[in-house]
């Protein structure tokens, strides 16, 4: 068995688009072009990882409607709930050997995502030994959560947690504290958060989850020790953001 890593202690991992498949993202862009909008980077930077109300107002922005906040979250679910009838959430190949993975090299694993804990239960129950107290927790109140989950449930420095996500918005968040990170963009076609991730400067970007390897996982404990997970010079240019920022 491989030795434990030096630095990390945690890996915080996101459920849907990264253990599970990405049941979201096409419900939203049908939605927005069934009214009338366009599915720009822009638009799909300003819905996601946001609580469910700030991305209903977004979308109402974007798709020019005046449903309320909460009269377009009634539609959206309803909407996916059709969508998943022909398209089923399933775990993605190679989640439970990243979990494993995670474990063997000594991390603490814990999940996250905007949905309640029963979406954790229903779909990810059969591994759930594989996470570590309390297992699951919720972001819809305080996205992205980077702050909550390394800070608030945990008790750890920024530079101790590993994230691995699919959303832009959350490798923005990690790069401001300084919080290692792995970008796992979905197979969406229509998609723009790999193009955004590379425009926020992310270092490790994977196509499936058996990409993350155990010298990855290596590198990146190295880098956290050493502080380097982000580069400093490079520039956030996200859409919506007010210019080019240094991280």
């Amino acid at each position: 068995m491989s030795s434990s890593l030096q630095h990390l202690r945690l890996a915080a991992v996101n459920i849907d688009g990264v253990l599970l498949n990405d049941t979201f993202s096409p419900v939203i862009r049908q939605m927005v072009l069934e009214r009338g909008g366009e599915y720009t980077a822009e638009v799909e930077y300003a819905l996601f990882s946001q609580s469910q109300l700030a991305a209903a107002r977004a979308f109402a922005e974007a798709a020019h409607v005046t449903m309320s906040p909460q009269e377009l979250v009634t539609a959206y679910l309803q909407e996916r709930e059709r969508f998943l009838a022909r398209h089923p959430v399933r775990v993605l190949d190679g989640a439970a050997d990243l979990l494993t993975l995670l474990r063997r090299l000594g991390l603490r694993v814990v999940c996250y995502g905007g949905l309640d804990k029963t979406h954790f239960d229903r779909h990810l129950g059969p591994l759930a030994h594989l996470f570590d107290g309390p297992g699951y927790v919720c972001t819809d109140r305080f996205r992205p959560g980077i702050r909550e989950i390394t800070r608030d449930v945990f008790g750890l420095d920024y530079d101790q947690v590993l994230f691995i996500d699919d959303v832009a918005r959350v490798a923005e968040e990690a790069r401001r504290l300084g919080v290692p990170f792995i970008g796992r963009p979905g197979d969406f076609e229509h998609g723009h958060q790999h193009a955004l991730m590379e425009r926020a400067g992310v270092r490790h970007l994977v196509r499936g989850l058996r990409d993350i390897d155990e010298e990855l996982l290596r590198t990146l404990d190295a880098e956290a020790a050493a502080g380097t997970c982000w580069d400093a010079r490079a520039l956030t240019t996200l859409p919506g953001r007010e210019g080019a920022r240094h991280a």
